[in-house]
């Protein structure tokens, strides 16, 4: 009897090799480290925004003072007429005058001892465009003169900073503009509930302030400047760029021509925003003679800068879509416009759409080429309706935003 070779044993697929193993190992550390960095992102993008409602939530809050004031009719109204047109000469002044004897009251009422306190400090409490406000209500209001109103008017920025935690005792024993004894007054009236901290509505709706009244700035012109040049650019640079990707990829022939301005198409989506600033500014304010510093401007300079990415986007999302659908439709008689239209540009829309929403994105935040085309000018009447309102004075919101930060108060 012979012995016979044992027959090598065969690898089952039950079971897992080393060399299985391993590539099952590396593909669990692989998804691994996409989760560590998708929840990195995650954390990373949960501080950022944390950081700018921790730092910028104190913009939408603003403190008032809640006082009665007594519209004096000698000083507001001496004609007694109550006619709007005769007591618009009536200046600020004599409004600031109003207020102070009332705030002075008021503080009186309360019995405060405060070492060191004078009138002067009272007096420093309200924001230097409360007279204004107030000078804007008795003339929409004319009947309101010789009484006796409730009014709520802005404080001082540095009153207004205390109670963000912006302004300490110790800042405001070296700061001439602010003084301890005023921040114990603050302190007071807020106990007491004529100063009340709420939100601010008027940090959306109202136009830029001087660099002495910080408290009354607000973004409302810059909004609608920013709004009316995202308007100029929807409307010129989405038909245009998706018109022109369109054209140079399903009809137009390829030849020197088509190749040069396929070159020159991604040259300018690489070039400087400034440049275009400079074009702008050349070419439409010096030459065309339009007004500077008007959304039109604005508009026509982000149109340009923004066609080379709708138009690159659009074009890559044509691309993907595949040459079976073109041939589909081809083979069964559809034209090629009929192509186009019903079955290319349906399929390729989500990539157009993303195409322009980074191209918008990305006009809606420029800033340099509009400082070139002076969009950094203080505005402070709002821009009139459309087509008109396209040639008004304006801001943008990026610009708004430069413009405060060179600004040496600190509440702006």
């Amino acid at each position: 009897m012979t012995d016979h070779p044992r027959a090598p044993a065969t690898k089952s697929l039950y079971v897992q090799d080393a060399r299985t193993r391993r590539r099952n190992a590396a593909e669990k550390r692989f998804r691994a480290y996409g989760l560590t960095a998708i929840a990195l992102a995650c954390a990373m993008l949960a501080v950022l925004v944390f950081t700018i409602v921790r730092d910028g939530s104190s913009a939408f809050r603003q403190t008032y003072l809640s006082i009665p004031v007594a519209l004096d009719a000698q000083i507001l109204d001496p004609d007694g007429n109550r006619d709007p047109a005769e007591m618009a000469g009536v200046l600020t002044l004599s409004y600031g005058q109003v207020l102070d004897r009332a705030l002075d009251a008021a503080v009186s009422g309360l019995n405060l001892q405060i070492d060191g306190l004078e009138s002067g400090d009272v007096d420093g409490l309200i924001s230097r465009d409360a007279s204004a406000q107030l000078r804007n209500r008795v003339l929409a209001e004319p009947e309101l003169v010789g009484q006796v109103v409730d009014v709520n008017v802005l404080v001082n920025g540095r009153i207004d900073g205390y109670f963000k935690g912006r302004v300490t005792a110790e800042t405001a024993a070296r700061d001439s503009n602010v003084s301890p004894q005023q921040l114990l007054l603050a302190q007071a009236l807020a106990d007491n509930g004529t100063l009340v901290t709420r939100f601010n509505w008027g940090f959306l709706t109202l136009p830029d302030a001087s660099d002495q009244r910080p408290e009354a700035a607000g973004v409302g012109v810059a909004i609608l400047g920013s709004l009316y040049m995202m308007l100029v650019v929807l409307v010129l640079a989405v038909p245009i760029g998706v018109g022109a990707s369109i054209y140079l990829q399903e009809f137009a022939p390829k030849n020197r021509w088509t190749d040069m301005i396929e070159v020159n198409i991604a040259n300018l989506a690489a070039v400087p925003s400034i440049v275009f600033g400079i074009l702008g500014l050349a070419v439409f304010i010096n030459f065309a003679g339009l007004p500077a510093s008007a959304p039109i401007v604005g508009g026509l300079v982000l149109t340009l800068m923004t066609l080379p990415t709708i138009i690159i986007a659009t074009r890559a999302a044509l691309q993907s879509v595949p040459p079976s659908i073109r041939d589909a439709a081809l083979g069964v008689g559809a034209s090629r416009m009929q192509t186009v239209l019903h079955h290319v540009l349906p399929l390729a829309m989500p990539g157009i759409l993303t195409g322009t929403i980074l191209g918008l994105a990305q006009a809606l935040g420029e800033t340099a080429p509009l400082l070139l085309i002076g969009m950094v000018a203080f505005v402070r009447e709002y821009p009139g309706a459309p087509p008109e309102g396209l040639f008004d004075p304006a801001s943008a919101l990026p610009v708004q935003v430069y413009n405060w930060t060179q600004r040496s108060d600190p509440a702006f």
